[in-house]
C-alpha cells in the first residue's frame, strides 16, 4: 500500500475524530485540514473518499461492527471507533485491496492513535468484519494455499 494512502488514512482518522467529538461539519473540518496543510505527503482524493463515505454510509459500516463488538458502536472510544469505521468502510467498499492491507492498515492506526493495547481490540473486530465481508476472497485465498 502506498504511504500516500497510509498517510490519508491518518488524517481521516483524525478528522472523524474530530467530527465524532464536535459534532461540526465535514466541509468545515475538511477545509481546516486542507488549510493547515495537514493532508502534506496523503492522497488528497482517498482522505476525501473515507471523511465523506464514513459518515455517508455510517449506518452500514456501524452495522457491520455492532455484530462483532463488546459495546453498542457509540461507546466505544472515539480514536477506536474512528479506526474501526474506516476499516469498515474500506473492508465493504474497496474490494480491490486486499483485506489483510486493510486490517495492518487498522493495527498500525491502533498503534500510532489509540490506547495501549487497542490494536489487539482493532485486529480482533477487523478481522470479524472481513470474515463476513470478504467470505469470498478468504475462501479463495484458502483454496489457493491449499493447491486446491
Amino acid at each position: 500500500m502506498s504511504q500516500a494512502k497510509t498517510n490519508a488514512r491518518k488524517c481521516a482518522v483524525q478528522a472523524l475524530y474530530q467530527w465524532q467529538m464536535s459534532g461540526d461539519s465535514l466541509t468545515r473540518i475538511e477545509t481546516y485540514f486542507l488549510e493547515e496543510e495537514h493532508l502534506k505527503g496523503a492522497q488528497k482524493t482517498y482522505f476525501s473518499e473515507l471523511f465523506h463515505g464514513v459518515p455517508k454510509q455510517l449506518d452500514v459500516i456501524d452495522a457491520a461492527l455492532a455484530e462483532f463488538v463488546d459495546r453498542p458502536v457509540e461507546k466505544i472510544d472515539p480514536v477506536e471507533r474512528a479506526i474501526l469505521r474506516i476499516g469498515a468502510y474500506e473492508l465493504i467498499n474497496r474490494l480491490e485491496t486486499p483485506y489483510k492491507v486493510i486490517i495492518n492498515e487498522g493495527v498500525n492506526l491502533a498503534k500510532d492513535f489509540g490506547a495501549d493495547g487497542s490494536h489487539k481490540y482493532v485486529n480482533g473486530i477487523l478481522d470479524k468484519v472481513a470474515q463476513k465481508q470478504r467470505a469470498v476472497e478468504i475462501a479463495a485465498k484458502q483454496r489457493h494455499k491449499s493447491g486446491d
